[in-house]
């Protein structure tokens, strides 16, 4: 087995770390930032904070961010950093601001629309500016990868786009910034979390750093995922979904996503269900289909985290989901069998193809119809 092991994000964790912008951009040797966040920090004075706190170094600020990204944002953003001669970076927010300025300030050394790269395989341009990530939400792990996923409604599609120039130069984990999280967004982030840990653990290009990643992230999930949401206030389960999220990023960066997350995609486009709860969704379903893969690495890992084997352990996150009031199927939609046959043609998305199982038309239909 041949693998290798990249990581050049700079971590800094811990409670007030999000007050150390000004630090990071001068170890960047940088001046002149513009801050991308979600329209809610615009509002809550958190973007206003961030800036003040910067002391001069942010210029500005984008906010026209959506839960989902679109291709139009990315265009803006990029605009509006060639105008103001940016030259660095800070996404505040979650994995859409995050994503948004990971593409922008790509595309920002070119004229093109970053559509032109969405799902087309045309390769991102090398060139980037640097970027500081302060993540406000315990899920995505964006602070740590170099994939941005974007939606494009013109065309009616969202996907990954992949670039080592995505990766952020620093990542600032503040978990102070997700004492206010509500508990559904906890519970959706949280479990994103979850499904990338096992997904990253279980996909064909997993590795033996990236597995100890995940290990470590589902521990962390099943310990302290209730906890966050039935008790907001509770800064030491807060702290640790912080932890688990910014590991849970480290394995499943390289090994990359894998059945869940293709499923996610139609869920979100066709149903609108937020993208964490919409990966939560299969996860189960998946457990139990990978469960003998890998000539039972996968019993395996469910038997280091206390569990009888993959099986028990699939039990498990159908009652966490349940537990921290995430939906565990689909019944409210009131599914046409056009539909489903709609979410198994989209679903095969290419992280299908990462799966240690290979996912058939059927099996994929048998999943939604259960769910019906």
């Amino acid at each position: 087995m041949m693998w290798e092991y990249l990581q050049p994000v700079t971590i800094r964790f811990g409670e007030g770390a999000a007050g150390e912008l000004k630090q990071a951009a001068k170890d960047l040797g940088c001046s002149r930032g513009l801050l991308v966040s979600d329209p809610f920090f615009m509002k809550s004075g958190l973007a206003e904070k961030i800036v003040e706190a910067s002391e001069g170094v942010l210029t500005g600020i984008y906010s026209q961010v959506s839960p989902n990204p679109e291709v139009a944002e990315v265009d803006a953003c990029a605009k509006q950093i060639r105008e103001s001669e940016i030259d660095f970076l800070v996404a505040l927010g979650g994995g859409s601001a995050l994503d948004c300025a990971k593409t922008a300030g790509s595309i920002c050394f070119t004229e093109d629309s970053i559509r032109k790269y969405h799902g087309t395989g045309e390769p991102m341009p090398e060139k980037h500016l640097p970027l500081i990530a302060i993540p406000t939400t315990a899920g995505t792990g964006s602070e740590v990868t170099c994939v941005a996923v974007l939606s494009d409604k013109e065309l009616g599609k969202k996907g990954p786009i992949v670039s080592n120039g995505f990766y952020p130069s620093i990542a600032l984990i503040d978990p102070e910034l997700t004492y206010t999280l509500p508990p559904y967004m906890t519970a959706s982030t949280g479990i994103d979390v979850l499904c990338h840990a096992l997904e990253g653990f279980w996909s064909k290009g997993h590795q033996p750093i990236c597995d100890a990643f995940a290990l470590h992230a589902c521990r962390l999930v099943f310990q302290y995922l209730r906890i966050a949401c039935k008790e907001p206030e509770n800064k030491e389960a807060r702290r640790k979904m912080a932890e688990a999220s910014v590991i849970a990023g480290l394995a499943f960066t390289l090994p990359k996503t894998t059945s869940s997350h293709a499923c996610s995609f139609p869920l979100t486009n066709l149903l609108h269900i937020p993208h964490g709860e919409a990966c939560g969704l299969t996860l189960d379903y998946f457990a139990r289909i990978n469960a003998d893969a890998q000539e039972g690495r996968v019993h395996g890992f469910a038997k280091e985290l206390g569990f009888r084997d993959m099986y028990d352990m699939a039990d498990a996150i159908h009652q966490l989901k349940a537990d921290i009031g995430l939906r565990t199927d689909l019944k409210e939609f009131h599914l046409t069998d056009e539909q489903v046959a709609e979410l198994v043609r989209i679903s095969r998305h290419p992280n299908l193809y990462n799966n240690p199982v290979d996912i058939t038309d059927e099996m994929l239909d048998e999943m939604y119809q259960s769910m019906r």
